[in-house]
C-alpha cells in the first residue's frame, strides 16, 4: 500500500508545482481569475527571491514564481501560519514584481499583470463565509471598471468543503488535493485519480519517491512550523493578556474618576439641598421669634402687663422689655 506526504510542505509543494510545468499551469488556470480567452498555455520558472522579513518565521512560507507566454507573472505562496502583516507583504512583493518588468526609459504599455495566489492554512476572515478572496483595483461605484496590473487572491484552505461545481471542477479537485491528502491517507478518492494531472501530482507525493535526507527535511519543516505556531500563539496570548490588563487598568481608573466626579456632584447637590432646607427652617424660626417679640413689645407699649403678654405669646417675662 502506497504512503503519501502532505502536499502543503515546502519539499512536496515545490516538487509538485516548482518542478512540473504542466501541473502548475493547470493549477494556476484553475485557481486564478484568468480570462478564459487567454489561458496560461506554458510557463517558465523565475527565481523565488523570497527572503522572509522575520527569519524566525521562514518555515511558514513556501513559494513558487513563474511567467507565462504572454509575460504575465505568477507568485504562488503556501502560508502555513497567518499573521496580520501577511497581506501587506503580499502586496509589496506583487508590486515589486510589477515594477521590475520595465527598465528605465521603457514604455508602460509593456507592463503585464502580476497575479499573487496565496493559499493560507488558517482562517483569517472569520466574518466572511467564502474561502476565495480576490482583490484588484476597481472603481468603488462601478466595479466593472478595473485597472489591470495587480491581482491578489487569498484562499482559506480550512474553509474549503468538497462540493460539485461543474464550472469550477478543476479548482475543486486541486483544493481537495491540497486538503485531503497527508501522511494518514490510505485511499485516494476516485474523483482525484480520474483527472490525469491531479493523479500525476498525487504520484509525486508517494513516500517511496523521496530520499532519506529529503524525508528528514520534510519532518524538520513540520517541526519548525509547529514551533513557529507555538511562538506566534504565545506572542498573541501575551499581547491579548497585556491588552486586557491595560484595558482593565484604564477602565478602572476611568470608572473611579467618573465615580468620584459623580459622587462629588451628587454629594454637593445633597449638601446644598440639606443646607438650604436647614437654612430656610432656621430663617423661618428666627423670623417667627422676632415677630412674636415685636408683638410683645407693642402690647407692652399699649399698657398690657408682662404676665398677660407672657401667657399670650409664650415668651419668658424676662425677655419682654
Amino acid at each position: 500500500m502506497a504512503k503519501y506526504l502532505n502536499p502543503k510542505a515546502d519539499l512536496t509543494f515545490k516538487k509538485v508545482f516548482g518542478e512540473h510545468k504542466d501541473l502548475v499551469t493547470s493549477f494556476l488556470n484553475a485557481m486564478l481569475p484568468i480570462d478564459k480567452d487567454a489561458p496560461i498555455e506554458s510557463i517558465e520558472y523565475l527565481s523565488p527571491e523570497m527572503v522572509p522579513e522575520n527569519p524566525a518565521r521562514k518555515y511558514s512560507i513556501v513559494d513558487v514564481r513563474c511567467t507565462d507566454q504572454l509575460g504575465r507573472q505568477f507568485i504562488v505562496e503556501m502560508q502555513m501560519i497567518w499573521s496580520p502583516e501577511f497581506k501587506s507583504r503580499v502586496l509589496f512583493n506583487a508590486s515589486k514584481a510589477y515594477v521590475r518588468q520595465l527598465d528605465q526609459g521603457e514604455n508602460y504599455h509593456l507592463l503585464q499583470p502580476v497575479y499573487s495566489l496565496n493559499l493560507v492554512n488558517e482562517i483569517f476572515e472569520p466574518d466572511i463565509e467564502g474561502y476565495y478572496h480576490h482583490y484588484s483595483m476597481v472603481h468603488l461605484e462601478h466595479t466593472d471598471k478595473v485597472i489591470e496590473g495587480l491581482h491578489l487572491v487569498f484562499i482559506e484552505l480550512p474553509k474549503f468543503k468538497p462540493q460539485t461545481f461543474n464550472e469550477k471542477k478543476m479548482q475543486v479537485l486541486w483544493l481537495r488535493y491540497l486538503t485531503e491528502i497527508d501522511e494518514q491517507t490510505t485511499e485516494i478518492p476516485a474523483e482525484l485519480l480520474e483527472e490525469p494531472q491531479v493523479k500525476k501530482a498525487i504520484d509525486v507525493l508517494e513516500v517511496s519517491a523521496f530520499t532519506r535526507a529529503e524525508l528528514e527535511g520534510y519532518d524538520k519543516f513540520w517541526d519548525m512550523v509547529s514551533v513557529e505556531k507555538t511562538i506566534f500563539s504565545s506572542a498573541e496570548r501575551r499581547g491579548l493578556e497585556r491588552g486586557l490588563s491595560e484595558g482593565m487598568a484604564k477602565g478602572l481608573a476611568k470608572g473611579m474618576a467618573e465615580g468620584l466626579a459623580k459622587g462629588m456632584e451628587k454629594g454637593m447637590e445633597k449638601g446644598m439641598e440639606k443646607g438650604m432646607a436647614e437654612g430656610l427652617a432656621k430663617g423661618e424660626a428666627k423670623g417667627r421669634a422676632e415677630g412674636i417679640l415685636d408683638t410683645a413689645r407693642k402690647m407692652l407699649a399699649a399698657g398690657i402687663d408682662k404676665s398677660t403678654i407672657a401667657q399670650i405669646t409664650g415668651l419668658d417675662p424676662d425677655l419682654i422689655d
